[in-house]
C-alpha cells in the first residue's frame, strides 16, 4: 500500500465533510472516487495534500503517518495535486505557473520535468509565454496537471478531470493519465464523469454525504447496471 487512509474524517471547523473513510491505494495503480456534488471527494483529496483539518483516523504514506505534516513537506514526500478549479495563476504565463509547481525541486529538476511535461502535453509548449488566465479551459487544466508533474510527485492527485471540458480536451487529459500510469505513478483522482472514471481506474470508491457507500473494483463497478442509478447526481 502506498497511500492508507484509516477512518479517515476531515472538514472544515464544526463541519465534518467526510467520515470514516477508510483506503487502501496500491503503487502504480489508479484510485477513482466518485460521488455527487457535496460527497466529500474534494475534502478527501484536500486532506492528503495537508490543507483539510483532520478531524479523526490517520493518513499513512508508505507506511508512515503523515497526518500531521503540514503540506510542504508531504510535497517534498512525492504528493501533488492538481486542485479543482485548477487554481492556477491568471498572472503568470504558462512557464511561469510550471516553475511555481517545482519549487521544492533545483534548476536541473526544473528543466528536465518542464520536458517531460510539454512531451506529455504539447500544446503548453505552444504556449510558454502565455498568460494562464487567457487559456481555454481545456489548456488550463492541462497546465494544472503539468505544475502538479513539476514537483516529481510519486502520488498524483487530479480533482475533477473533465468538469466543464470539451470532449478532446478530455480525451488528452486522460490519455496523459494513461501514460503516467503506465510509467508507474500512482493516481488519486476525482471524476463526475462515471464511465471515465471507470474505464481508466483499477479501483472506485462511490461518496455519498462524507460516507463510502460503495467500494470495488472499477471492473465489478462497470458490472453492477444499478450503481450509477442509486446515486443522484452521477454521471455516466
Amino acid at each position: 500500500t502506498m497511500l492508507r487512509l484509516d477512518d479517515l474524517s476531515c472538514g472544515y471547523g464544526a463541519f465534518r465533510a467526510v467520515s470514516g473513510l477508510t483506503l487502501d491505494i496500491a503503487p502504480g495503480s489508479i484510485f477513482a472516487l466518485i460521488g455527487a456534488n457535496g460527497a466529500g471527494k474534494s475534502s478527501t483529496l484536500m486532506a492528503v495534500a495537508g490543507h483539510v483539518e483532520v478531524q479523526g483516523g490517520s493518513i499513512h504514506l508508505d507506511g508512515e503517518d503523515i497526518t500531521g505534516e503540514p503540506p510542504r513537506r508531504r510535497v517534498r514526500r512525492g504528493i501533488a495535486i492538481a486542485p479543482e478549479g485548477r487554481r492556477l495563476f491568471p498572472d503568470l504565463t504558462v512557464r511561469e505557473n510550471l516553475t511555481v509547481g517545482g519549487y521544492i525541486r533545483d534548476k536541473a529538476a526544473d528543466a528536465r520535468n518542464t520536458d517531460r511535461v510539454l512531451t506529455l502535453f504539447p500544446r503548453l509548449g505552444e504556449r510558454l509565454t502565455q498568460l494562464a488566465g487567457s487559456m481555454s479551459g481545456g489548456e488550463q487544466q492541462m497546465l494544472a496537471i503539468g505544475r502538479a508533474l513539476m514537483a516529481e510527485p510519486r502520488l498524483l492527485m487530479i480533482d475533477e478531470v473533465s468538469l466543464g471540458l470539451m470532449p478532446a480536451m478530455v480525451d488528452v487529459c486522460y490519455g496523459a493519465i494513461a501514460a503516467l500510469k503506465a510509467d508507474g505513478m500512482t493516481i488519486l483522482l476525482v471524476e463526475q464523469s462515471t464511465q471515465r472514471a471507470f474505464d481508466v481506474a483499477d479501483d472506485v470508491c462511490v461518496l455519498e454525504s462524507g460516507r463510502t457507500v460503495w467500494r470495488g473494483t472499477a471492473a465489478d463497478a462497470r458490472n453492477d447496471p444499478g450503481l450509477i442509478d442509486a446515486y443522484l447526481g452521477l454521471k455516466s
